[in-house]
C-alpha cells in the first residue's frame, strides 16, 4: 500500500453491504500505525442518499453530545451503541435497522499523533432491503407411541431480490429455555444437511431425514420416535447473502410456531391423567375434558374409557370405539349438549356446550386394558385423579374497579387508564367515557371494545393527529388499558369512565367506575432558557460556544422541541437576525441575515442543552446572541403552534482584534517657509508588514482655545475626504498629500496659509478574512509652520485703525501698496474678515488674471473692489448690516512669469494691517432710543459722541495688539 512504519490507518468493513430491516446489524472499524494511548476514540457518521454531501453525526466513544438530535434518542436507549473489542477496534451496533439508516457509514478516529500522517477516517456503504423471509409449519399436539412415524412440513419462502441463499434447520426443545433447543437436522445454505449431536447415529441409519420437496417445503421425517424426541418442535429459517469480503452473513432468522409432540412408552405399566382447558366456569360456557393414557405401543392394544362425574357413570367408549350415554346423558347427547370421542388410542375427549350448575363436581376417567375387544375381563384397570370443575350462575359477584397510573400529567404526556373486571362468567363489552369538567352532566365517547375483541374509537379521538393512536388493550380476560398517547390540553382531564356489559343466554349486566385525572398546560409550567458562554471576550481566530439550557417545571424527556440562534450585531443594527434553526426531528434551516455563520457553525445537542459552537471569531461575530426555544406536547408529531414559547436572556460576545504594533514619530518640530510652498512629513517608525495605513492631516490654529481643523484625509486605499473647512475648489488647490515612501507620508502647502500647528493621525488597517477592520492609531508630532514674507518689494501700510459706518448705508476699507508695482508682475489680493475660531474667512479674491472670485456668495451682491489705481485694492461694502462689525485686513500678493510658457510663481506677499468695522444705527434709530431712555438722555449729555469712539479705536488697538 505504500505506507511506511507509524503511518495511521483505518479500516472499515468493506461495502456495499445489504442488511434487512428490523435486523440488528454490526460494522467494524480498526485503526493501526498510530502513536499515542493504546485506547484510541472512534467516531460514526452517516451520509444519506438525500444529502450525499452532509455529514450526519450518529455516535463516538468520546464525546457524548456527539449524536444529532436525529440519533439522540437511539443512542441513548442503546438502539444504536460502540462496543469495544479492543483498544483499537469496534463494532458498531445497530439494533434495529430502520429504512432511514441506509447511506455510506464513516468511521473517523480523532487525532493522538505528533503529526497528521496518515489516513484518520474510511467509509462503507448500507443498503437496508425489505425483510422478505417466512416460515410457517401449522401447529399441532401429536401423542405417539414409542416407535411410531412421524413426519412434519415446514414452508418457508423469501423474495429478496439480491443473490440470496436460505438454510432450513428443525429444533427440539424440551423445557422452557429456548438456548437449550437441540439441533435435529439443518439444510445449511451451501445445501449439505447437517445433523445435531443427539441425532448423529439416527441421521446416519437413515431413520431422521430433511427432505426439500419443490421450491416452498422442508420436511423431517422420524422413522421411530423414541421417548427423547417428547417435547416441542419447531422450523427455523435463515437468510444469507455474501459480503464483499466473501464472508456469508445472516440477514434474517424467522422460527416458525411449534408442534408437541408427547411419546407414550412401551410396557404393561397404564397410566391415565385428565385435564380441563377451564376450571371454573359459568353457566352457558363450554367444559373440555381430556383423558390421556400412558402406555407403551397403545395403538395396538385394547382399553374401556369411562367417565364419571362425582363417582356416577357419565359415558363410556369400548374397545371397539363404541359410545354409551347413561342415564339422562343420552337426551343431552342427542340435543347436542354432549359429545365424547377419541382422537387417538390414547386420548379421549369429553366435551360439555352450555354448562349448568348441575356439571359441577369431580370428574374422573377409568381405563381398564382388555386383551381382545370382544373380552369381559380386564388385563389392568387405573383411575384417573380428580378434576374439581366449578359453574357460577351467570352475573354471579361481577366486580369493577377503574384506577389510573397518571393521575397528574403534563399536556402531551400520556394518559393511562385500567379497568378490571372481575367475576365475570364470560366475554364482556367495554366503553369508555370522558366527563369534561367544563360541561357536567356531557359525556364524550372514547373508545369501546366488543365482546368478539371489535374495537372502534369515538369521533373525538379517531384523528390520530391531535392525541395521537389512542390504544385500547385487553391485557387478560378482565383487564382492560386504555392508553392515550398524548393529552391535547387542560379539557382533557376531568373524570374518565368504564363501562363493562356482559351478556349471556339472553341476560346482560353493566357495572361502571371513574377515576379523575388533572392535565396541566404546558404554557404555565414555567419553561424557561438560560443562555451562558464560558467567556464573554474572545480573540480574533479563537474559538467559543454558547449553551442554551431549557427548564422546566416538568420534564422535557420526549417533549419535541425547536431552538432558533438569534444575533444582533455590534453596532446593532436593529432587530435581531435569526442565524439557524433546529426543528424536533434534527433539520437544520439557516437564516440568509447573516450567511457567513453556516460555514463556521457546529449545532448540538445533549438532553435540553443547545449548543451553538462559532469556530474562528471574526470581528463579525461580535454582538448580542440569543436562543429562542419552542415546545410541543409529547408523543406526536411537531404540528401547528408549540406549545410554550420561551427566549433567552441576551448574551454579548465581544472579538478583540489583533494588537497594534503601530509607532508614529511624535517629536515637535518648526519651519520657516520663505516662499508659498511648505512641505510636512508623517513617519512610521514600526508596524506590521501586511498592513494598510490612512492618513489624516490637521491644521492647529494659534489660538490658546483654537479646534484642530481636518485638511485631508487617506483612506488605506487612497481615496481623499477633505475637512469642512477646506472642501471648496480654492482651498483643495492648496494641499497635496501622497505617500513618498513605504513609511512616510507629506502633506504639501502650495500657498501661503495661515501659520499654525500641522499634524498627522495614521490608522492601521489589517485584512482579516471577510474585511478591513481599524486595529489602531497614533498621532504624530506637531510642526510649527512659519511663513517668511519677502516684504521688501511690496510695502503696505500696516497700522491698525477703525472706521464707524451706519446701518444701510456704504462703507469702504482701505487697502493701498506703497510705491509702484514692478514691470512684468502681477498683482492678486484676498480680502479676510477675522473669526472667532481662529480660521480667518476669506470674502474676496482677485486672481492675478483680472477674475474676482466671492468664497461667500451670499455676500457677492454687496462687494466689490474699488480702484482708482493699480495698487489700491480698497473693498466698498454696501448696505452695512449690524453682523458686519469686526476686523478685516486684506492680503497681496506679487506673481512673476520666468519665461513664456512657464508657470507663475509667487515673489512676494504682504497684509495689512486690521481695520475695525464699528457699525452704527440709523439716526432715526438712534434718537428714539435716546429720547426713550431719560438716562440715556442725561449720560449723552455729559458724554460726547467723540470720547466714545475714542474709547472705541482704544479698544481696537488693544485686539489687534494680542492678535500680533
Amino acid at each position: 500500500t505504500g505506507l511506511t512504519p507509524g503511518q495511521r490507518v483505518v479500516t472499515v468493513q468493506e461495502g456495499p453491504l445489504y442488511r434487512t430491516e428490523g435486523s440488528h446489524v454490526t460494522l467494524w472499524c480498526k485503526v493501526s500505525g498510530y502513536q499515542g494511548p493504546a485506547e484510541q476514540n472512534f467516531q460514526w457518521s452517516i451520509y444519506l442518499p438525500s444529502a450525499p454531501e452532509r455529514e450526519v453525526q450518529i455516535v463516538s466513544t468520546v464525546d457524548p453530545s456527539f449524536p444529532y438530535a436525529i440519533y439522540t434518542q437511539r443512542v441513548r436507549s442503546r438502539g444504536i451503541f460502540v462496543e469495544r473489542l479492543q483498544g483499537d477496534a469496534v463494532l458498531l451496533h445497530i439494533t434495529e435497522l430502520q429504512e432511514r439508516d441506509a447511506g455510506q457509514y464513516e468511521c473517523h478516529t480523532p487525532n493522538t499523533d505528533e503529526r497528521y500522517f496518515g489516513s484518520y477516517s474510511a467509509k462503507t456503504s448500507l443498503t437496508v432491503i425489505a425483510d422478505t423471509l417466512s416460515a410457517s409449519v401449522a401447529p399441532q399436539a401429536l401423542t405417539l407411541t414409542e416407535g411410531e412415524a412421524v413426519e412434519l412440513t415446514c414452508e418457508v419462502s423469501k423474495s429478496t431480490a439480491q443473490h440470496t441463499h436460505l438454510s432450513v434447520g428443525w429444533y427440539l426443545l424440551q423445557g422452557a429455555e429456548e438456548h437449550l433447543a437441540q439441533e435435529v437436522l439443518t439444510l445449511s445454505k451451501d445445501f449439505t444437511l447437517k445433523h445435531g449431536p443427539s441425532y448423529e447415529q439416527r441421521f446416519l441409519e437413515g431413520d431422521v431425514r430433511l427432505s426439500k420437496v419443490g421450491n416452498t417445503t422442508y420436511k423431517l421425517f422420524i422413522g421411530a420416535v423414541k421417548p427423547s424426541d417428547q417435547g416441542q418442535l419447531y422450523c427455523e429459517a435463515a437468510e444469507w447473502i455474501e459480503d464483499p469480503d466473501e464472508t456469508w452473513k445472516d440477514i434474517s432468522r424467522k422460527r416458525t410456531e411449534r408442534t408437541s409432540l408427547a411419546v407414550v412408552s412401551q410396557g404393561r405399566d397404564l397410566s391415565v391423567d385428565i385435564t380441563a382447558a377451564e376450571h371454573s366456569l359459568s353457566e352457558g360456557d363450554t367444559l373440555q375434558l381430556n383423558c390421556v393414557l400412558g402406555a407403551q405401543k397403545s395403538s395396538s392394544r385394547h382399553f374401556e374409557v369411562i367417565w364419571l362425574l362425582d363417582d356416577v357413570e357419565v359415558a363410556r367408549v369400548d374397545p371397539h370405539g363404541v359410545l354409551i350415554w347413561e342415564g339422562e346423558y343420552e337426551e343431552r347427547a342427542k340435543l347436542g349438549q354432549l359429545r365424547a370421542f377419541k382422537p387417538s388410542n390414547a386420548i379421549y375427549v369429553l366435551t360439555i356446550y352450555e354448562v349448568g350448575l348441575k356439571d359441577k363436581g369431580t370428574y374422573r376417567c377409568s381405563v381398564s386394558e382388555m386383551r381382545t375387544p370382544g373380552d369381559l375381563h380386564s388385563i389392568q384397570t387405573n383411575l384417573s385423579s380428580g378434576i374439581q370443575v366449578n359453574v357460577k350462575p351467570a352475573g354471579y359477584l361481577v366486580r369493577l374497579s377503574v384506577s389510573t397510573s397518571t393521575p397528574r400529567v403534563t399536556a402531551g404526556d400520556s394518559l393511562i387508564l385500567l379497568c378490571e373486571v372481575q367475576g365475570a362468567t364470560g366475554a364482556v363489552s367495554v366503553r369508555w367515557w370522558h366527563l369534561p369538567p367544563q360541561q357536567p352532566g356531557h359525556k364524550v365517547l372514547v373508545a369501546t371494545m366488543e365482546q368478539d375483541g371489535t374495537l372502534s374509537l369515538g369521533s373525538a379521538y379517531q384523528d390520530g393527529g391531535t392525541r395521537g393512536n389512542l390504544r385500547l388493550e385487553k391485557a387478560s380476560s378482565g383487564t382492560f388499558t386504555l392508553v392515550i398517547p398524548s393529552t391535547l390540553d387542560e379539557d382533557d382531564g376531568g373524570q374518565y369512565r368504564c363501562e363493562a356489559t356482559q351478556r349471556s343466554r339472553g341476560r346482560s349486566w353493566a357495572e361502571k367506575g371513574e377515576a379523575a385525572v388533572t392535565v396541566s398546560s404546558m404554557a404555565g409550567l414555567g419553561l424557561h432558557a438560560t443562555l451562558r458562554s464560558r467567556i464573554a471576550t474572545v480573540r480574533y481566530g479563537q474559538s467559543f460556544e454558547l449553551v442554551c439550557q431549557v427548564n422546566a417545571t416538568y420534564t422535557l424527556e420526549e417533549v419535541p422541541m425547536s431552538v432558533w440562534w438569534l444575533f444582533q450585531p455590534n453596532p446593532p443594527s436593529g432587530s435581531f437576525h435569526e442565524l439557524v434553526r433546529v426543528f424536533p426531528n434534527g433539520t437544520v434551516v439557516w437564516g440568509t441575515a447573516q450567511p457567513h455563520f453556516q460555514g463556521k457553525a457546529q449545532l448540538g445537542k445533549a438532553g435540553t442543552s443547545f449548543r451553538l459552537h462559532i469556530h474562528g471569531a471574526l470581528p463579525a461575530d461580535e454582538g448580542t446572541y440569543q436562543c429562542e426555544v419552542e415546545v410541543w406536547r409529547r408523543n406526536i408529531l411537531p404540528l401547528g403552534q408549540p406549545a410554550a414559547t420561551t427566549r433567552s436572556n441576551a448574551v454579548g460576545i465581544k472579538v478583540v482584534l489583533p494588537e497594534s504594533k503601530l509607532q508614529v514619530a511624535t517629536k515637535d518640530s518648526s519651519v520657516e517657509v520663505t516662499s508659498s510652498n511648505a512641505a510636512i512629513e508623517c513617519r512610521i517608525v514600526f508596524a506590521q508588514n501586511n498592513s494598510q495605513f490612512a492618513v489624516t492631516w490637521y491644521f492647529l490654529p494659534l489660538l490658546a482655545d483654537a479646534k484642530p481643523l481636518q485638511i485631508v484625509r487617506a483612506n488605506y486605499s487612497s481615496i481623499l475626504e477633505y475637512g469642512s473647512e477646506f472642501s471648496s475648489p480654492a482651498q483643495k488647490s492648496r494641499f497635496l498629500s501622497q505617500r513618498v515612501s513605504s513609511n512616510t507620508f507629506q502633506l504639501q502647502i502650495l500657498s501661503e496659509n495661515p501659520e499654525g500647528r500641522y499634524y498627522c493621525v495614521v490608522e492601521e488597517w489589517l485584512w482579516l478574512v471577510d474585511g478591513w477592520y481599524k486595529l489602531g492609531e497614533g498621532t504624530s508630532g506637531r510642526t510649527m509652520v512659519k511663513f517668511k514674507r519677502p516684504g521688501e518689494q511690496l510695502q503696505m501700510e500696516e497700522t491698525n485703525h477703525s472706521i464707524p459706518a451706519r446701518e444701510g448705508e456704504a462703507v469702504t476699507l482701505p487697502c493701498r501698496l506703497q510705491g509702484v508695482p514692478r514691470p512684468g508682475t502681477h498683482l492678486s489680493a484676498t480680502w479676510f474678515q477675522v473669526r472667532s475660531s481662529g480660521r480667518d474667512g476669506a470674502l474676496l479674491t482677485l486672481r492675478r488674471d483680472g477674475t474676482t472670485e466671492y468664497p461667500r456668495e451670499h455676500l457677492a451682491g454687496r462687494l466689490c473692489l474699488h480702484r482708482p489705481s493699480a495698487g489700491d485694492f480698497s473693498l466698498m461694502l454696501s448696505s452695512v448690516e449690524r453682523g458686519d462689525a469686526g476686523a478685516y485686513y486684506c492680503q497681496v500678493q506679487e506673481w512673476q512669469q520666468q519665461s513664456e510658457g512657464k508657470d507663475w510663481t509667487l515673489q512676494a506677499s504682504v497684509r495689512s494691517g486690521y481695520t475695525q468695522l464699528i457699525t452704527v444705527p440709523p439716526e432715526s434709530t438712534v434718537m428714539s432710543r435716546i429720547c426713550s431712555s431719560p438716562s440715556l438722555l442725561n449720560l449723552i449729555l455729559y458724554l460726547p459722541l467723540v470720547l466714545i469712539l475714542l474709547l472705541a479705536l482704544a479698544a481696537f488697538c488693544w485686539y489687534c495688539k494680542f492678535r500680533k
